[in-house]
């Protein structure tokens, strides 16, 4: 009896894994997209976007990553006049439509990694929701540690992998 209670909450297990890891990969972010990202920066510099508002410097909505402490994924304090910044923007421009991208370091499993990528990107995107900015404008998907800032294995170089990044998509 027990061995084959064993194998069905193993079985459910390994199904509640993939199920999570498919809610994952079911974003709209082509895994293309992953690639261009990691080129430009954000995913929408391309000469096509060169002259949005997002790709200023000088427009408070250029700085789109946000920086979170080890295993947390709280939105720090001083992250909120970026954040009111591009609510702001996106709640004047009710077409415009943004992915946010949780990542983690490389420490930790994948699953783990996917899991705090997650709840990343949705503390960006509830604080966003709060402010006004329409649900249907914002995606939060994660990365994981497939797309690190840095691959520099030291303190700073992690710090770096620990975000949430906002990419403008037309």
């Amino acid at each position: 009896m027990f061995k084959h209670l064993f194998n069905r909450r193993t079985s459910l297990a390994v199904l509640t894994l993939i199920t999570l890891g498919l809610g994952a990969c079911s974003s709209g972010v082509k895994l293309d997209d992953v690639e261009a990202a990691k080129k430009t920066g954000s995913g929408s510099t391309d000469s096509k976007y060169a002259n949005e508002p997002w790709n200023d410097p000088a427009s408070p909505i250029y700085q789109k990553s946000f920086y979170f402490d080890f295993d947390s994924y709280t939105v720090k304090s001083s992250d909120q006049s970026l954040i009111n910044s591009h609510a702001q923007f996106l709640n004047s421009n009710k077409s415009q439509k943004i992915v946010i991208q949780g990542n983690t370091d490389d420490s930790g499993t994948t699953e783990y990694n996917l899991a705090l990528g997650q709840k990343r990107s949705d503390a960006v995107r509830k604080l966003l929701s709060l402010l006004g900015v329409s649900e249907s404008q914002m995606e939060a998907v994660s990365f994981g540690k497939e797309k690190p800032k840095s691959t520099s294995p030291d303190d700073s170089g992690r710090a770096e992998n620990r975000r949430a990044d906002i990419v403008y998509i037309k």
